[in-house]
């Protein structure tokens, strides 16, 4: 789905693309306990993020399992040329600009404060002794001595990132707000010590599988709601969640902006393959195939309706995630894709669009092709409306799932998938 934020509008560092930044660190106990897809920055000329020289940015990531050591990767996958980090810090939040003073954490890159990261590549940090609690939030501080001509961001980040006055406070309990964004930069993984008997779930897909609609700073979104759900049950200290979800992102195509994504298929390797210590992923994409071709928002065209997929095609495209997943031993996990009837969204739904989700659901339920399923259209839908969602579920766009709904999708899902 199209995210709500949409404008039209040892450490080393690896001079190869992101992926390889993280395959060296399965073998050494390490994994993924957060993760946020890197993309392109769209022109925006209120966008704090890309006018920065000289400041410091904190941002806020919530990890889905506790840790005591902690590795940060940042990613520069999209910059068009080196970029210098001046200084990095890591903190337990309190707020989008506070931290807990004893907590606070220099990350080292090779022994060194500073760090500069090649075009294309990342960069993952000297591990860290930092002690985090199961679910809970740190901060990262990142001071950019310089221009950020092409930032490496993650677009819809359903919190708030602070971008400061000029100068480094990366080690501030508290900075001053110069201006806020909804966006992260940089960070794109966090990494913490495997447990025996590790498990990674990555959740894969689209702006339903981000958050968009749920409400924003409170990490509400299904993956979220995942982890709360296990925590609530007594925990599972070694059942990392989390979330690769690229706002109006394609499995088939890439966005028509740059913000929304290199296809699924182009991003699934770097995104979901690489991620440390991986053992299962769900893939919940395939809504904006067909959604975009032939729909507009705000005036923009989203996708050519002569190029419009067929279930077929679909089908095939899964196929080929599923054969790359199954090459690394990993079990992929497939989701229904949810109904969009009512969408203020001109030429996104349309009954013959409908049919083709409907094909495409059948196929997910019935095929065998994936090592498990879940309904989450089963879940959404209004029983007696079936191509709208259910009205105690939907956020104001008709689009996405609201807070209950997002939770509902959660608890439809079988943590004996993951065995």
């Amino acid at each position: 789905m199209i995210g709500a934020g949409l404008a039209i509008s040892a450490a080393l560092a690896f001079t190869s693309s992101s992926s390889a930044a993280t395959r060296s660190t399965p073998s050494r106990g390490w994994v993924a306990t957060w993760a946020a897809s890197p993309e392109a920055a769209d022109p925006d000329p209120d966008e704090p993020l890309l006018k920065l020289d000289g400041q410091t940015v904190r941002e806020r990531v919530r990890l889905s399992v506790g840790a005591e050591r902690i590795r940060v990767c940042l990613s520069n996958q999209y910059g068009s040329t080196p970029l210098r980090v001046g200084a990095a810090t890591a903190a337990l939040a309190i707020d989008e600009a506070s931290v807990e003073p004893a907590s606070i954490r220099s990350l080292m890159f090779g022994g060194r404060t500073a760090v500069t990261i090649p075009a294309g590549a990342s960069v993952l940090s000297d591990p860290v002794d930092l002690s985090v609690a199961h679910g809970g939030e740190i901060s990262i501080s990142l001071y950019f001595p310089g221009r950020v001509a092409t930032p490496t961001l993650h677009a819809v980040a359903m919190k708030r990132a602070v971008v400061t006055p000029a100068g480094d406070v990366t080690h501030a309990a508290q900075v001053e707000t110069q201006s806020r964004s909804g966006s992260w930069i940089l960070v794109s993984q966090v990494l913490t010590k495997a447990r025996p008997g590790q498990r990674l779930l990555a959740a894969f897909g689209d702006s339903i599988t981000e958050g968009a609609g749920s409400t924003s700073g409170a990490d509400r979104g299904w993956p979220s709601d995942l982890v709360r759900l296990q925590a609530a049950h007594g925990g599972d200290p070694s059942l990392a969640v989390v979330n690769e979800g690229v706002a109006g992102n394609r499995l088939l195509a890439n966005g028509p902006l740059p913000s929304l994504g290199v296809s699924g298929l182009a991003r699934f390797d770097r995104d979901v393959l690489s991620l440390p210590g991986l053992t299962h992923v769900v893939v919940l994409e395939g809504d904006n195939d067909i959604g975009f071709p032939g729909a507009s928002r705000q005036g923009f065209a989203l996708g050519d309706p002569a190029k419009a997929p067929s279930a077929r095609d679909l089908i095939a495209g899964y196929r080929r995630l599923i054969a790359m997943a199954h090459a690394r031993g990993v079990k992929v996990i497939g989701a229904t894709l949810t109904p969009s009837e009512g969408v203020d969204m001109p030429g996104y739904y349309s009954e013959a669009k409908n049919k083709e989700r409907e094909a495409v659901n059948r196929w997910i339920r019935t095929s065998g092709a994936f090592d498990g399923v879940v309904d989450f259209d089963a879940v959404l839908h209004d029983p007696d409306h079936p191509t709208r969602l259910l009205p105690r579920y939907a956020s104001s766009d008709h689009l996405h799932p609201n807070d209950g709904g997002y939770l509902a999708m959660a608890e439809a899902f079988d943590f004996a998938l993951l065995h």
